[in-house]
């Protein structure tokens, strides 16, 4: 089975996270914490210079307290993202069909778009060719004819593991009935990446679209750190170079168990260490 390594690693230590992280807290702090630390990268990686505590000090006070040093479009940058991330958390059970897919690039290039591209419209496909960093997209029409397959491949393919979860036990985890969450997560990310079929907002939607599909299957966010940013463009490339999402995929496995990993390496350390304060 392919990746059957990396799956084994990451539930071990998806159970482990669920009851020591997510069990752990409660829901709305949770959703918070995630709101904030997925804004702040994903919107990184397209340069926006928000902190993790400039995007948290955004999110409780607003427009009424822009940190020292960052811009009013990069401001809006991050609350159009929280308006996305806020979509997404609502309609988890929503089918991923263009409505979703359109909605969640309307609100995340809502109030940039104008800035960027004044002639596009947000959540409207684009009507010209584009390209990217060192790539050239193709036709811009014949790939905009694809979204709707994917859409759908990638619909099928969660109901499929969705229900095979339902059959399994923890013993049986990762069977080959299914396509495991992260690979469709990836896969689906890798494709609509070059599809590009938005003037703006490509890769926040498509990060925030292979979150959707992560939450849907009842799985932690992937959050790609800003840190990261030149190993994930790297392996998003290898799919124009080598023609395979191997790497891609092998990337969003090593993401979510990095960032499970230290979450639950500094709650124990955070607990050890005040626990020596005491007197």
């Amino acid at each position: 089975m392919a990746f059957e390594r990396e799956i084994k690693e990451y539930e071990d230590l998806r159970r482990k996270y669920q009851t020591q992280i997510i069990g752990m807290m409660n829901g709305e702090e949770y959703v918070k914490y995630n709101e904030i630390l997925f804004s702040t990268h994903s919107c990184a990686i397209e340069g926006n210079s928000f902190s993790v505590d400039d995007t948290r000090e955004l999110k409780e006070k607003g427009l009424a307290m822009i940190p020292a040093g960052k811009s009013l479009l990069e401001a809006f940058e991050i609350l159009d993202h929280f308006k996305a991330f806020e979509f997404m958390m609502q309609n988890t059970q929503h089918a991923l069909d263009e409505t979703l897919l359109k909605e969640i690039n309307r609100l995340a290039t809502c109030h940039t778009l104008s800035y960027r591209c004044p002639d596009a419209i947000p959540g409207e496909y684009t009507t010209t060719d584009m390209a990217a960093g060192d790539t050239v997209f193709g036709d811009h029409k014949k790939l905009i004819a694809m979204v709707p397959k994917l859409l759908e491949s990638t619909e099928r393919a969660i109901l499929a593991a969705a229900q095979a979860q339902k059959n399994e036990t923890n013993d049986n985890l990762g069977s080959e009935d299914h396509t495991h969450a992260i690979v469709i997560a990836a896969r689906f990310h890798g494709f609509y990446e070059y599809l590009h079929p938005f003037r703006d907002g490509n890769g926040r939607t498509g990060r925030l679209v292979s979150n959707y599909i992560l939450l849907r299957l009842g799985h932690p966010l992937v959050i790609i750190p800003s840190e990261q940013r030149k190993e994930y463009i790297a392996v998003l490339r290898m799919i124009r170079t080598e023609g395979t999402d191997e790497h891609l995929i092998r990337f969003f496995f090593k993401m979510a168990m990095l960032r499970m990993q230290e979450e639950i390496k500094q709650k124990e350390a955070n607990t050890k260490r005040f626990m020596n304060f005491l007197f």
